[in-house]
């Protein structure tokens, strides 16, 4: 279930985009209000939510994470394991988390708890019985810490089996200070063509303008849904997001059109075109932010900052700063996303991890590490590692339900969720060949019309 825009969310939206622009312009020169918290004690005598003891239970969690992401998250379990006495283990999914998941659940070996990136999976498992529904202690902090749009985010058919505990802002763009410097560039783009342009002076001045994680096929959907909810507007994203219009809409034609102002233009992009395919998320980060050439712009979410704090020596707020997405149409967009945990097993120990996880206790643990934002709204924002990442989850609450959540995490797995199919090959292979505007939207209409079969 995904909340529906309320009449008033265009002002909402344009709100969190200036708001995240006012910061990138200001706040941004450091955090003055907190700095690194970095405090993961145990301090029980400070628990607001009770937990079972689990002496000697051994639970397994699963997720996409890996690296950064993986070791701040291992920061809550530790917690966790300190006031149950239960044993928790970690194993990453890869970035095809459906097909891992389903492989061990078909084989009886199942983990405790998992997180699932897409709705469209959760829809999925949850109809395939799959997944547990929330315990009542688990529900009690979910309801009580998290917006009703969010909530409704983790339910199927009436019941409740998912905690959207950790959220993204998808739409910013961060970029190397000392680039823009050097370019002479004193004021980030505000607008698509702006965008390109500046893209442009910078290539003209040395750096690599964009880098382009294209290895890994969700950043270039993250691309797409953002110029397509931009300049199509909200109930085109909706309709395509349900496949209740097709690939080949016109609406999609104009949003890979104008991708290919940029994706088109093989000098722009660090590497090239080829370069940025055999480039994945993490390394486009680097390669922004260190190095002896570093490229100038690099487009992702808030979790940009973890990879930035653990894999370069740059500072967020003073080397690496960010804007919004540009305005393609009248606003620019706000795209969220998100990872919900869940059961998969019926056990005292996965609804104790959830309760857990759904409580202000883990919230403030988990962002104090940094890289991370999360709806929880009755956390101190106070923990939040740095000030940006405090004003970017800030803005993301301020919006309230009146969200756009990615596009392809709607999708069933096999459209919009698994390497080498779908939604994300498709998109790969159109960064490979910009010109080829129809053969793409045949084929991506091909994908979903048998993903969501009704083709």
């Amino acid at each position: 279930m995904r909340p529906h825009r309320k009449p008033g969310a265009a002002k909402a939206v344009a709100a969190l985009a200036a708001g995240v622009l006012a910061l990138s312009l200001t706040a941004c020169g450091g955090d003055g209000d907190g700095g690194d918290s970095g405090d993961t004690g145990s301090d029980t005598s400070k628990a607001t939510v009770q937990l079972p003891k689990l002496d000697g239970q051994k639970l397994e969690v699963a997720a996409v994470w890996t690296g950064p992401e993986q070791e701040n998250f291992t920061k809550v379990l530790d917690e966790f394991e300190k006031r149950t006495g239960a044993t928790v283990s970690f194993v990453p999914t890869g970035n095809n988390t459906s097909t891992f998941l389903g492989t061990k659940i078909e084989g009886g070996q199942p983990p405790d708890v998992a997180f699932l990136p897409q709705v469209g999976v959760l829809h999925q498992f949850a109809e395939k019985g799959w997944i547990k529904p929330l315990g009542s202690a688990a529900e009690e902090q979910l309801k009580k810490n998290f917006s009703k749009g969010w909530v409704d985010l983790g339910a199927y058919k009436g019941k409740q089996y998912g905690v959207y505990v950790k959220a993204a802002n998808k739409s910013l763009v961060w970029y190397n200070t000392q680039a823009f410097e050097a370019a002479g560039i004193t004021d980030p783009p505000g607008t698509w063509d702006e965008f390109v342009q500046t893209a442009q002076t910078l290539s003209d001045a040395g750096s690599p303008a964009v880098s382009i994680g294209g290895a890994d096929g969700w950043t270039l959907t993250d691309w797409f849904e953002n110029v397509y909810l931009s300049q199509a507007g909200p109930e085109k994203y909706d309709q395509l997001a349900k496949h209740e219009i097709k690939w080949t809409d016109p609406s999609v034609k104009e949003a890979l059109t104008t991708l290919a102002d940029l994706w088109g233009k093989d000098e722009l992009i660090a590497g090239g075109r080829k370069g940025a395919l055999g480039t994945e998320f993490p390394k486009s980060v680097v390669q922004t932010f260190s190095g002896d050439t570093p490229a100038a712009m690099v487009f992702e979410g808030d979790f940009v900052t973890a990879n930035i704090n653990a894999d370069t020596k740059a500072k967020v707020g003073t080397d690496a700063k960010m804007f919004p997405f540009p305005a393609v149409g009248s606003d620019s967009p706000v795209v969220s996303a998100g990872d919900a945990a869940v059961a998969l097993k019926d056990s005292k120990g996965a609804q104790a991890l959830l309760t857990f996880l759904a409580s202000t206790d883990a919230a403030e643990i988990w962002t104090a590490q940094g890289g991370v934002i999360t709806p929880n709204n009755k956390m101190d924002m106070k923990s939040y590692k740095d000030g940006v990442t405090r004003e970017i989850a800030k803005a993301l609450l301020a919006a309230g339900d009146d969200f756009r959540f990615d596009m392809s995490d709607q999708a069933p797995a096999a459209f919009g969720g698994t390497q080498g199919i779908g939604e994300w090959k498709g998109l790969q292979d159109f960064l490979r060949d910009p010109k080829n505007v129809a053969g793409v939207q045949r084929k991506l209409e091909a994908d979903a019309a048998k993903a969501y079969g009704n083709g």
